[in-house]
């Protein structure tokens, strides 16, 4: 880090000692003084509007002013959490005291081999590794990423693919958090690493021949997946396939469970298209599943003879049809599920014998079972009424076995393996999770009104027992975009927070995916206010029910979820006590005119293109940065990272400088930088725990709870 400017953090003055009474004066506290933000501004003329914005300077990373600055809200933020450290290294040891540090996940088995990860206590990162044969055989270690994080900040695992014959593995590594991941072959039997090195790689399968790899690249300046490549091992060739020139597209590419094909997939937002080439004749020319038409999306897979495509065609919740491999147009398809209104078919899993089908009813997750050759459907049972459930890998074709992962706010991650013919689950593991007893806790599904009548549920968890009086303090969650659900997982970080009589609570808003398609398109684009007015719905219920009061409110977004967080307390900012904002999307307009900028292209179809004047004048409604007004905000800790490509760190910080400028309020505002990660923040995992102490911390002083 280079510290070029520095703030006075001095918090206590120095001791006076009389020497006639040997008395003590009190110390004499100084506040700390919040960095002041240069302006500079700057002038953007669009629809016959003026915008100033006196922070678009943030934006020159390579500025040593900039990192000056930013610098500077660290000590800042440093010097206002002070306080906070003895609760901050409580919470740390109770969240560590809360984890198996050494632990081994349950293996899958491939090609002969049990594959799994393991952590050892002291490590950062998991080890990669596999047993031939048994899992009683010898370890053979494939990848330990705490030897490649050595003297690195930050170090993320992208691909990692064995090839059929079990003797290469073509893995990727991202070391900055910038999610520019490089591809490198490592050969299994030996330890050693192929010639080849190939940058900005997203995702990397293999051909059936063991020597041809396809790849899918980025763009060097906008990072749209646009380039799908293929490359045979030891030669200098890297073959372009097929390149997507639609900016709305974005490309990735999978092998089917059956290995026969090698899938591409373009996608936007509402529509969709699927390319394909035989595994085993890797030289072939891609083939088109359905030319793209608008506002159609489908995705496929094979088996047999047949490819199964899952189809929104005259289906907002979409159902399934098969086609001839030979012939897969439209008009070849025969249905497998028909359209249902009320139940999304969010995915399918096609095995030898079986299909496992993913489903969505009632704002929960379903799995059930398809015998293939009887056509018997059998729904897998789950034991609680708010909880979560995942398919987990299932990289073998011709097996009866399903693996899934079930969970819920008070059961721990939980490994089951199902027999798809017999219909009987094996709990194979169920996370250790020390220091914790579930009957202690209690989850429950509320639903609040919103203002237009929709029910919107709510997923709470607490400590047992509950009085509703409007004591308890509360921190709500939530995300609401790109149909993205948020279930009710569990997460033992969470512990430190139910311990201290804290309710968690998600509210499951409009713009999200959990109740299928309608839910999404009901907070997205036209109609994002919903989004955001479903939230504030949601609080105002919790208050008035008394699970929770404002005084005691914190709420918590990032990303996308950010923006929810910036654009809410623009709109009822007395209803929250505190906001945790982490990289948040908060400068809506300028992102969104930059089409230089990592996914505003194909984020016109999420928010809406600002180039058009009628997108531009709805999204100026909302846009947080643009919405800042003189008058009170709640204690706002605001998180950026530097080398974040999805949301840039200058959105949060320009929007901490903008609310320093105009609020009128003295609770604190804090941003917070970390130097050297990505959107997800540190990728070690105990430096990870420490993050969230810290910003449990800041809740939790918020909350009134010092220890």
């Amino acid at each position: 880090m280079h510290v070029i400017r520095r703030i006075r953090v001095s918090l206590l003055a120095a001791t006076v000692l009389t020497m006639s009474t040997i008395a003590y004066a009190e110390p004499v506290m100084s506040a700390p003084t919040p960095p002041a933000t240069v302006k500079k501004p700057h002038v953007t003329k669009i629809h016959g509007d003026t915008l100033v914005d006196n922070y678009f300077w943030l934006r020159e990373k390579t500025n040593p002013d900039v990192i000056a600055h930013l610098e500077a809200e660290n000590a800042y933020t440093a010097a206002m959490t002070a306080d906070t450290q003895p609760l901050q290294q409580k919470l740390y040891n109770e969240m560590l005291g809360h984890v198996k540090q050494t632990d081994v996940n349950v293996p899958y088995l491939l090609g002969g081999y049990y594959y799994y990860s393991r952590t050892e206590e002291g490590k950062q990162y998991p080890i990669y590794a596999r047993k031939k044969g048994s899992f009683d055989a010898a370890e053979e270690i494939t990848l330990d990423l705490n030897e490649l994080a050595k003297g690195l900040k930050f170090l993320s695992l992208g691909s990692y693919r064995v090839s059929d014959d079990g003797n290469l593995l073509a893995y990727s590594t991202d070391t900055t958090g910038y999610r520019q991941y490089t591809l490198v072959i490592k050969d299994l039997r030996t330890g050693t690493l192929l010639p080849e090195k190939i940058e900005r790689v997203d995702t990397v399968m293999w051909a059936t021949d063991n020597k041809t790899i396809f790849y899918v690249t980025e763009d060097a300046v906008t990072k749209r997946s646009d380039s799908f490549y293929r490359h045979v091992l030891g030669t200098a060739a890297n073959d372009l396939v097929f390149h997507e020139p639609d900016e709305l597209y974005d490309i990735g590419a999978f092998r089917t469970r059956d290995k026969a094909f090698i899938v591409v997939e373009s996608q936007s937002k509402t529509t969709s298209e699927a390319r394909y080439l035989p595994a085993n004749k890797p030289t072939e020319a891609l083939q088109v599943v359905v030319p793209r038409s608008s506002d159609h999306k489908y995705f496929v897979d094979h088996r047999g003879s047949l490819f199964y495509i899952r189809t929104n065609d005259h289906a907002k919740n979409y159902r399934l049809v098969a086609a001839p491999d030979t012939a897969p147009e439209m008009k070849n398809w025969k249905e497998v599920i028909p359209a249902r209104a009320d139940v999304k078919l969010d995915g399918f899993d096609l095995f030898k014998d079986h299909m496992a089908v993913s489903e969505l009813k009632g704002g929960s997750q379903t799995i059930r079972t398809v015998d293939l050759k009887t056509g018997q459907s059998t729904p897998i049972a789950f034991p609680e009424p708010v909880y979560s459930v995942f398919l987990d890998t299932n990289p073998e074709f011709d097996t009866s076995t399903l693996r899934y992962r079930y969970q819920s706010l008070v059961t721990p991650s939980s490994v089951f393996d199902y027999d798809m013919g017999t219909h009987a689950g094996t709990l194979l593991k169920r996370f250790e999770v020390p220091n914790y007893e579930a009957s202690q806790f209690a989850s429950e599904r509320i639903y609040a009104t919103a203002a237009d009548g929709t029910k919107i549920p709510v997923s709470l968890v607490y400590k047992k027992p509950l009085v509703r009086d409007g004591k308890r303090p509360m921190l709500l969650y939530a995300y609401g975009s790109y149909g993205s659900p948020t279930w009710p997982t569990f997460n033992s970080n969470r512990l430190t927070l139910l311990d201290r009589g804290v309710i968690y609570a998600i509210a499951h808003i409009r713009g999200g995916g959990e109740l299928g398609e309608p839910w999404r398109e009901a907070g997205r684009m036209m109609v994002k206010h919903n989004t955001f007015t479903d939230f504030t719905d949601v609080a105002e219920n919790l208050v008035k029910t008394k699970y929770t009061s404002s005084g005691r409110l914190v709420i918590q977004g990032g990303s996308a979820g950010g923006l929810l967080m910036g654009a809410v307390v623009n709109m009822r900012p007395q209803l929250f006590k505190a906001v945790v904002a982490q990289v948040p999307f908060v400068d809506v307009i300028n992102t969104m005119l930059d089409a230089s900028l990592p996914l505003t292209t194909s984020e016109y179809l999420e928010w809406g293109n600002p180039n058009i004047k009628k997108e531009y004048d709805y999204i100026k409604t909302y846009s947080p940065y643009d919405n800042i007004a003189a008058k009170a905000y709640p204690a706002m800790l605001v998180k950026v990272s530097l080398n974040d490509s999805q949301v840039p760190y200058w959105e949060g910080t320009k929007f901490v400088a903008k609310l320093r400028e105009m609020k009128t309020d003295s609770n604190p505002l804090l941003l917070k930088v970390n130097m050297g990660a990505g959107h997800g923040g540190s990728s070690g995992r105990y430096d990870a725990l420490r993050e969230t102490a810290a910003d449990q911390a800041f809740m939790l002083r918020e909350m009134g709870i010092s220890e």
